[in-house]
């Protein structure tokens, strides 16, 4: 399940790519099969790591010496990686998750080309909010959700580093429900959580029409994830 649009972050082949905060590497390996890069991610869960490495695996492409993919752990308070070293950086469902998030803000600027391009999301506000009522372990749990972002926020403590937004969009709005369910029946077994849960299997396997068109009218005010992209802001 893929958040950041690689179109809207404009890769390129030749592009160097950070995952930061990767899990088990969804968006680094995406970045992977979508253009000729390198894609390198990185986090803090080294079973996560591991996890990503093992996944990929099955679909590099050994024999194409233009691009590469590699994982590793990493905190993203200090990332372990030269300044100016990457052309795109993605930050995808993590900030949610750090007490000091500003620092890792910092971290990225630090290791981002002066022209380089950053895609960061968070969870949307409002439905996150239904999602920490319904159920205090949603967000409780070791390594969960720590603060709810309000996006207009967020974007202005983005460009305080020097960038500037320059587009924006929702995702996952499907899954809104979803969480909204699970919360609700928060580990206890329910018919109706997991013939929701095989609609979202079914949805992301075969993409079938009706689901993409409804979730693509419904993304702008019930996405899941606020998407955004940024770019060197104006001197």
């Amino acid at each position: 399940m893929q958040t950041i649009d690689f179109n809207k972050l404009q890769l390129r082949d030749g592009d160097r790519i950070l995952d930061v905060g990767c899990g088990e590497g969804r968006h680094t390996l995406g970045a992977y099969l979508h253009a000729n890069v390198e894609a390198v991610g990185v986090d803090l869960s080294a079973s996560d790591v591991e996890k990503a490495r093992k996944g990929a695996s099955e679909f590099t492409d050994k024999a194409n010496k233009n691009k590469s993919i590699h994982f590793q752990e990493a905190d993203a308070l200090a990332l372990p990686f030269a300044d100016d070293s990457f052309d795109k950086v993605i930050c995808s469902e993590v900030l949610e998750h750090i007490p000091d998030y500003k620092g890792v803000l910092k971290e990225i600027k630090r290791v981002l080309k002066p022209d380089g391009l950053l895609a960061v999301s968070v969870p949307r506000a409002w439905p996150e909010e239904i999602c920490w009522r319904l159920s205090k372990a949603y967000h409780e749990v070791e390594g969960g959700h720590i603060r709810i972002f309000n996006a207009v926020q967020l974007k202005h403590d983005v460009e305080s580093f020097g960038w500037q937004r320059f587009d924006h969009h929702g995702a996952h709005a499907l899954h809104a429900p979803y969480w909204w369910l699970k919360c609700w029946k928060w580990e206890q077994e329910s018919k109706l959580v997991d013939a929701y849960h095989k609609l979202l299997v079914w949805d992301l396997m075969k993409q079938p029409w009706i689901t993409r068109k409804t979730e693509a009218l419904l993304n702008p005010v019930l996405g899941k994830s606020v998407v955004m992209y940024f770019q060197p802001g104006e001197a």
